[in-house]
C-alpha cells in the first residue's frame, strides 16, 4: 500500500512538474531578452522571483493531483475535478507558449482568463470531494489572478505584440 502511494504522489508531482517545465522550455530564454524590452506596470515583480514562485505552485500542483488521485475519482465530483485539473494544466502551458513562444500578449490574456476561470471551477468541485486538495491551489488561483492583472498591463503598454511576433 505504501508503495503506491509514492508511486502515485512521484506520478502526480511528475505531471505538475513537467508542465512547469514545458513552459520553463518556452519562457527561459525570452525573459533576458524580449521579455525584459517590454513596458510593465510598476507592479511586477523582479524577473527573479518567478522562478521560484512557480516551483513551489507546481509542487503545490503535484500534491493536490496527489489528493485528487487518492480518492480513487470513483465519484462524478472527483472524475470532474481531475477533468477541470488537467485542463487548467494544459492552459497553463498554453499561456507560456502564446506569452513568451509567440509574443501574443493579446491571445495569451485570452487563455490566462479561461485558466483564471478553469481553476476556479476545478478548485470548487475539488472542494466537493477533497478539501485540502482545493485549498492547497488557493495561492496558484492568487497567482494566476496577479498574472491576469500583469499580462492585462503589458498588452496594454506594448500593442505592438498584440497579435503574434516571432
Amino acid at each position: 500500500m505504501a508503495g503506491r502511494k509514492i508511486f502515485l504522489f512521484v506520478i502526480a508531482l511528475g505531471i505538475c512538474l513537467l508542465a512547469g517545465y514545458i513552459g520553463a522550455y518556452y519562457t527561459t530564454p525570452e525573459i533576458p531578452t524580449w521579455y525584459e524590452s517590454l513596458q510593465k506596470p510598476d507592479l511586477t515583480p523582479p524577473s527573479w522571483v518567478f522562478g521560484p514562485v512557480w516551483t513551489v505552485l507546481f509542487i503545490c500542483m503535484g500534491i493536490s493531483l496527489y489528493w485528487i488521485l487518492e480518492t480513487g475519482l470513483k465519484s462524478q465530483d472527483a472524475k470532474l475535478g481531475m477533468i477541470l485539473f488537467i485542463f487548467q494544466l494544459v492552459l497553463n502551458v498554453a499561456w507560456s507558449y502564446l506569452f513568451f513562444g509567440l509574443h501574443s500578449t493579446f491571445f495569451s490574456f485570452l487563455i490566462i482568463i479561461m485558466l483564471w476561470a478553469v481553476l476556479l471551477c476545478a478548485i470548487v468541485q475539488i472542494f466537493r470531494f477533497s478539501i485540502p486538495a482545493s485549498v492547497i491551489l488557493v495561492p496558484y488561483f492568487c497567482w494566476i489572478s496577479f498574472a491576469a492583472y500583469l499580462n492585462y498591463e503589458i498588452l496594454l503598454m506594448n500593442p505592438i505584440y498584440f497579435g503574434i511576433s516571432l
